[in-house]
């Protein structure tokens, strides 16, 4: 199971190349080598990044969806429109496609989260307004969505 810890300034260059953080190629160091799948996220204006291992477990997923019932066919074509096998080059950069880095409102500064078994991508000033949403009380939600969880049960 991956678990992607940290957050890190980063910069694309004028071509929308991003460098990982060697942070996350450390612990990527293993799967590195299968590539990744770049596509917007579902709920949030950022990108998120898959190593290949785990976008094809979400592929797995979608495939026992029925596309014969539409909202299922729907929600196929949304999720995986704009998803784009990415490999990192030999300086250890990756290509953000053009029409994603638009999407997510990429500029030169960006903010990468490792995020479970997933890295997010967010412009700066995106992230900086999300994490500044007054709107979200974070200790509510906390309460909310952990809360019956028992600590113990994972042991």
């Amino acid at each position: 199971m991956i678990s992607l810890l940290g957050e890190y300034d980063c910069k694309l260059d004028p071509k929308g190349r991003l460098m990982l953080p060697n942070g996350l190629k450390k612990q990527l160091e293993n799967l590195i080598h299968e590539g990744f799948v770049i596509n917007r996220d579902t709920h949030e204006k950022c990108l998120v990044l898959y190593p290949q291992p785990e976008w094809d477990k979400i592929s797995k997923q979608l495939s026992k969806l029925n596309r014969f019932i539409k909202k299922n066919a729907l929600f196929i074509r949304r999720f995986n429109n704009g998803a784009t096998p990415v490999q990192l080059d030999g300086s250890g950069r990756l290509l953000v496609p053009k029409v994603l880095g638009v999407s997510a409102e990429l500029d030169k500064d960006v903010k990468v989260l490792g995020n479970g078994e997933r890295i997010e991508i967010w412009s700066k000033s995106n992230y900086e307004a999300m994490m500044a949403n007054d709107e979200l009380d974070f200790s509510a939600l906390a309460e909310e969505v952990m809360g019956d969880i028992n600590p113990t049960d994972n042991e």
